[in-house]
Formats: C-alpha cells, sequence, structure tokens
C-alpha cells in the first residue's frame, strides 16, 4: 500500500482544472499511432477524438451503434467506426479479433465509455449493469488487446473513473447485488472504484511491456451522455435524488442550465476531456503508471470520510481503498473468473 500511496504525488504539471484538450495536446504530435477509445462519438469521447485526431493520430471508435457513431463523427479525420456493447461479449470478442487480425500496433486505448445511477438492470450473465459496462466490459477488451500494446512497444491504458469512488469499496461478496439492497450510487460507485483498482493491477502487470495505467476523473459535466443503462440514442434519466444533487452542488442554475467552475470539479466537455488526454498523450508521465489524476495532474491520497451533506462538490482525490494493491490483484482475479463465466 505505501508505493500506490507514495505514487499519488501531484507533478505540478502547467495544465489546470481550466486546461483543455487542445491545451495538453500543444506541441504532441501523434502521427502514426493508433488509438481505440469506446464512446468516442459523443460527450467527453467526442472530444478526445476530434483532439487525437487533430494531433495527428489513427483513432477507432467503439460504439453500440457504429452508423449513428460515424455520422456524429463527420468531418473529423483519420476516425473509423465499429461496434462493440460492453455489455455483449461476443461483440468485444470480434472486435479484438478483428483489430489483432489487422496486425496494427495500438498506443493507446482509452477506456471511456460508461452508464450512470441506473435502476437495478442486469446483463445477460446476470451482472449487475453498471459493473459489466462500466467495468467487466473494459477488462475484456483491455485484456483482449494486450498484444497489439505490446506490440506497440509503448502504450497507456487510460480508464475513465470518477469521484464517486469514494462512495464504496467494491462488496466483496456481492459484486452484482444478488442480496444486498440495490441503490444506483452505490453500484455507480462500486463500478468507478473497479476502474481505479483495475488501473492499479494493469500498471503492475503490464509495466514490463511498456504499458502503463492510467484512471482518470474527468469533473463533473453536465453536457454529456453519461446515464442510466438505456437503449442507444436515448436520453439519460435520471432519478430525482441525482438532480437533487446537482443542484445542492450548484452544478446547475435555477433553470437547470449546466454551470462552469473548473476550480470546483464543473466543466466544459472540453475541459472534462483534458485529463484523458493528458494522461494518453503528455510525456510528463513517461515512467509513471498505475496513478489516479484530475484537473491534468495526479492527485494526493484523501482519506477523509464523504459529507453527510452533499452542498457543495465532495473531495474528488483518490481515497486509500481504490489504490490498495491487494484489492487491485484480487480484483484482476474476480474479473479474470466473470469474465469466463
Amino acid at each position: 500500500m505505501t508505493d500506490t500511496i507514495a505514487r499519488q504525488k501531484p507533478l505540478g504539471t502547467p495544465f489546470t482544472a481550466a486546461s483543455t484538450v487542445d491545451d495538453v495536446l500543444a506541441g504532441i504530435d501523434l502521427t502514426g499511432r493508433h488509438v481505440v477509445i469506446t464512446g468516442g462519438h459523443s460527450g467527453l469521447g467526442k472530444e478526445m477524438t476530434r483532439a487525437l485526431s487533430s494531433a495527428g493520430a489513427d483513432v477507432t471508435v467503439l460504439a453500440r451503434d457504429p452508423g449513428r457513431a460515424a455520422a456524429a463523427l463527420d468531418g473529423v479525420a483519420t476516425v473509423e467506426t465499429y461496434r462493440v456493447d460492453l455489455v455483449d461479449p461476443a461483440s468485444i470478442d470480434a472486435f479484438v479479433r478483428h483489430y489483432l487480425g489487422s496486425g496494427r500496433p495500438l498506443h493507446i486505448l482509452i477506456n471511456s465509455a460508461g452508464v450512470m445511477a441506473g435502476p437495478l438492470r442486469r446483463d445477460a450473465r446476470g451482472y449487475e449493469y453498471h459493473f459489466a459496462a462500466n467495468h467487466l466490459g473494459h477488462f475484456q477488451l483491455t485484456t483482449g488487446l494486450y498484444p497489439a500494446m505490446r506490440a506497440a512497444g509503448e502504450a497507456r491504458v487510460v480508464t475513465l473513473t470518477s469521484g464517486a469512488h469514494r462512495v464504496t469499496d467494491i462488496i466483496w461478496d456481492d459484486p452484482n447485488f444478488h442480496r444486498t439492497p440495490y441503490d444506483g450510487h452505490v453500484a455507480y460507485g462500486q463500478s468507478k472504484t473497479a476502474n481505479v483498482l483495475f488501473s492499479v493491477e494493469l500498471d503492475r502487470r503490464w509495466s514490463a511491456d511498456g504499458i502503463r495505467g492510467y484512471a482518470v476523473h474527468p469533473g463533473i459535466i453536465l453536457a454529456t451522455n453519461l446515464g442510466p443503462a438505456r437503449e442507444p440514442g436515448a436520453p439519460p434519466q435520471y432519478d430525482d435524488r441525482w438532480y437533487e444533487m446537482i443542484r445542492a452542488m450548484g452544478a446547475a442554475d435555477a433553470d437547470g442550465n449546466p454551470v462552469i467552475d473548473p476550480g470546483r470539479g464543473l466543466k466544459t466537455p472540453a475541459q472534462g476531456a483534458s485529463t484523458a488526454v493528458f494522461a494518453a498523450t503528455s510525456p510528463l508521465l513517461d515512467g509513471i503508471g498505475g496513478v489516479y489524476l484530475k484537473d491534468n495532474d495526479i492527485t494526493p491520497v484523501d482519506d477523509s470520510p464523504l459529507p453527510g451533506r452533499i452542498d457543495r462538490p465532495p473531495s474528488t482525490d483518490v481515497a486509500p481503498h481504490a489504490i490498495d494493491p491487494d484489492s487491485a490483484k484480487r480484483l484482476w482475479e474476480l474479473s479474470e473468473r466473470l469474465i469466463r463465466a
């Protein structure tokens, strides 16, 4: 545990919470680099795709509806789309076979897609939907693409998490809520803890192959498509508790419009996407991995409890349970069993 805590030391980068994707990519040439990103056609993902393509990268966007994704990315150069549904293991395996069969190395993988705060729903295997979509699908995709990342010589895996990881550790004896009373916010928080633990263990296992892992909290960005499990193209349907929390934090004004205040974590999509792009490309992170970032820097560890009443954005620095190396190893082994079941 001491090593993972020691790694969570801010670098003092020249970027801030208000920096955008274009700011962090200034002067970086990604010509010849191959990128795969889930959900790269909307919200934060679209900002990442646009910026990485503009820097010269070839970007493959994975989406449940690749035609819709291609239409959303019309005009963005060097982009292709492919169907992947993160709760459909067969679609993930099909893409992995396609990509490995192409012979292309993979330099950057961004696990960006996700669902949030939905009602209890399960995939075809009986797995709780947040855990399946936000973690297990990305775990299966990432481990499947390992040969292409190893072939690249140097590669980075960036997984979007959230300050909501602070809500809960992994519910080790019941991660799929078969016995535990269901709470969508706890389910989301568990999946976000899983995203951080996954990045920690990935870096431990694969750094010797030149593959580094990063978990990124983008901020609170209301103008995105992140929302509960739903049919492709349908708008998010948040519960009353979510709206109450957003209003209480001052993240929306009286008319429901997003408030932009990067210092409090309330960002535009271009600002919110910047930390993921920073993690994916910045030379300032050379030789560093297995860390949690926000606001374009590594965060310190914060073991303070969540406030009883959320009347402002709570701390989003990393909690100790999310970087515990024993938990990270345990989650990896659990995930391997679950995707093979």
